[in-house]
């Protein structure tokens, strides 16, 4: 089959090299030179583990082009991959949804066989019929459902994960009101094998809110019991050991520590939050999701203040600028308001990560650098605010830290301190 993906970030990039290592060909869709330019010399224009490979390997069915007229012209099926970020009141901005609707339906005016279009990017219950629909109607000129498919086809991709994430998924949900477009992504994902969920579309798109405002409660959840067990000098990790012995709650995503950040959760809570207040329902708990996130890595600093009361003029070492290991993502990384913080309060901030340090220098110039983990240690005291793995093979022997990510070898140090342990 032949697809059209409009944007080239984390869930474009990755469902079109996914599709493409299924067999069909690809055209992607930005406006990024550099991201048109790495695609089409088999390069991710984001780091993601193995993507590269993919790329490469899939090659001669993957081309990039700004031209989405004449991309969507010579596929038979869209992707909406576009980003959808927060506005100031937490809901979501939808101009580049608008935008590629738009054009797709500019295209679709004068393209005589059935194209179907599938919304990929987050966008809230609602969206996919009350504004993606209308757009590509009002520019085409012709009848959704009818002379055209529409569908919403959520993503789960953990960045990091996501090549596993797409190729073996928990599930795959499919909000489909016409038999075309049901049976196309039918077609398009036969070949993974996991259970395929089929319903409306604004149930589709519900079921990823709700999913990210789940884990994101959890998170929190974890991290306001860490905070307890750690007056009561209570380890967390074995207390949520054993609750996740339990079948009906799970382990996943009990890992206390200083929060959760990333394109998705953050975003995800405040849109729900706007939209619950938007249709006249006080969302308590998701507000006190995002309280917890937003308090948590300042305990980190708090604990740094009993081992240095006074950080002005002090070097403070910084493990892990990235949202999370496996990822160059710092979007809503934990780690940005515990370095701005430090450097507020007159310290020199010796920062690392193995893959974020590019794009966390776009907003922090004036952090010093080091080119390894290592030298991040000589400092006055060591903060570790990304677990990657790395990390565990450090030697901290004689080294004062702070922990934030609960990683075992950082025990070593001669003073050690964990967030919620």
């Amino acid at each position: 089959m032949k697809i059209s993906v409009i944007g080239c970030g984390y869930v474009g990039a990755v469902t079109g090299a996914c599709f493409a290592a299924l067999g069909h060909e690809i055209v992607f869709v930005d406006l990024d030179p550099d991201k048109i330019a790495a695609i089409n010399a088999g390069r991710a224009p984001i780091y993601e583990p193995g993507l590269d490979g993919l790329l490469q390997k899939n090659a001669s069915r993957i081309t990039a082009t700004d031209d989405l007229a004449g991309a969507v012209s010579r596929t038979e099926v869209t992707f909406i991959c576009v980003g959808t970020p927060s506005q100031q009141d937490g809901s979501i901005d939808l101009a580049f949804v608008r935008s590629a609707a738009a054009g797709i339906g500019r295209v679709l005016k004068d393209k005589s066989d059935g194209h179907t279009v599938i919304v990929k990017s987050t966008v809230l219950p609602g969206t996919t019929e009350g504004v993606i629909l209308p757009i590509l109607e009002a520019e085409s000129g012709k009848q959704a459902f009818v002379d055209f498919g529409l569908a919403s086809n959520p993503e789960f991709l953990r960045e990091g994960s996501a090549l596993s994430d797409f190729f073996a998924p928990d599930r795959i949900v499919i909000g489909a009101s016409d038999d075309r477009s049901r049976l196309l992504l039918e077609e398009l994902y036969a070949p993974i094998d996991c259970p395929k969920m089929y319903t409306a579309i604004p149930v589709a798109e519900m079921i990823k809110y709700v999913s990210n405002a789940f884990l994101a409660t959890k998170v929190s959840f974890a991290n306001e019991i860490g905070n307890i067990c750690k007056r009561m000098g209570i380890d967390t990790a074995e207390v949520f050991r054993g609750v996740g012995m339990d079948h009906r709650i799970n382990p996943a995503f009990f890992q206390s520590g200083i929060g959760f950040g990333g394109s998705c959760f953050p975003k995800d809570v405040r849109a729900l939050i706007a939209k619950a207040e938007e249709v006249g329902v006080e969302p308590k708990i998701l507000k006190d999701v995002i309280e917890v996130n937003e308090e948590q890595p300042l305990k980190l600093l708090e604990l740094l203040e009993t081992h240095i009361p006074d950080v002005d003029r002090k070097t403070i070492g910084v493990l892990g600028l990235a949202f999370k290991p496996n990822t160059d993502d710092v979007r809503e990384s934990r780690a940005i308001p515990i370095v701005e913080t430090l450097l507020r309060k007159g310290a020199t901030v010796l920062a690392y990560d193995p893959m974020a340090m590019g794009n966390f220098r776009k907003l922090y110039p004036q952090v010093n650098y080091v080119s390894t983990a290592a030298d991040a240690l000589a400092a006055d005291a060591v903060l570790i605010t990304t677990e990657w793995e790395e990390f565990e093979s450090l030697n901290y022997a004689g080294k004062t830290v702070v922990d934030g990510r609960r990683i075992e070898r950082a025990r070593d140090g001669s003073t050690y301190d964990g967030v919620c342990w």
